[in-house]
């Protein structure tokens, strides 16, 4: 069993997690910058054990990269790469739509209307961030709705990674340029509509995927030595 020592190590690190990330779809850290371990630290406040340990998670979920005696950067993923990405979440939650609409209640529709509508006044205000919690909070519940753990893990391991570059990709665009492809979702969802549901997640990865191509700038190849 581990020690209080080792929990507080490990939720710190998860705390050091949040920020990191959030500074990466804030633009502190775009693609290609350098994470440095020893200033993150001094910034936060803590020591470098669950910098380093935040930062091996952001590099699981792909979303940075480590190297020998370079430390840690952000990474600049090729635009295939991140429509893969697209393309697996896409199915992930079509799937989570076809298991969550015969579980949903009143009360679970109230809850996705209330983060449709703090998309919807975070799009009013310009503000990006509360934009984008909201947005990942809606498709998070959807996919928790389905009831299925595998299928949350699993959906789990891109979400981070599609989110992040779709949101730095999508800067130019204002924080309100998804809002009305969630009210397609949550309309379906009301209307118990599995096929209307998924036509309108399909919709949306449409629209994602093509600020992607227009918006993202594939990485240089790095030159054979």
């Amino acid at each position: 069993m581990p020690d209080d020592t080792s929990i507080q190590r490990s939720v710190l690190a998860e705390q050091v997690e949040d920020r990191l990330l959030q500074g990466i779809l804030d633009g502190r850290f775009p693609p290609d910058s350098r994470i440095v371990e020893t200033r993150v630290a001094r910034e936060l406040g803590v020591s470098q054990a669950p910098v380093r340990e935040a930062l091996r998670a952001l590099e699981a979920l792909g979303l940075v990269e480590i190297s020998p005696f370079q430390g840690a950067r952000v990474r600049h993923p090729s635009l295939d790469e991140l429509l893969e990405a697209f393309a697996v979440r896409c199915e992930l939650e079509c799937l989570a739509a076809r298991l969550a609409v015969p579980r949903l209640s009143e009360a679970d529709l109230a809850e996705f209307a209330v983060l449709q509508a703090a998309m919807e006044t975070a799009a009013i205000s310009g503000d990006r961030h509360e934009s984008a919690r909201a947005d990942s909070a809606f498709h998070t519940r959807l996919v928790r709705q389905s009831g299925s753990a595998t299928l949350e893990r699993t959906w789990g391991t891109v979400e981070p990674f599609s989110r992040t570059y779709i949101t730095i990709a999508s800067a130019r665009e204002g924080p309100g340029w998804t809002t009305h492809l969630h009210a397609s979702v949550l309309d379906a969802l009301r209307a118990r509509d599995v096929d209307g549901a998924q036509a309108a997640l399909r919709h949306h990865f449409d629209e994602a995927a093509g600020m992607l191509r227009a918006g993202w700038a594939s990485p240089e190849p790095v030159a054979a030595r």
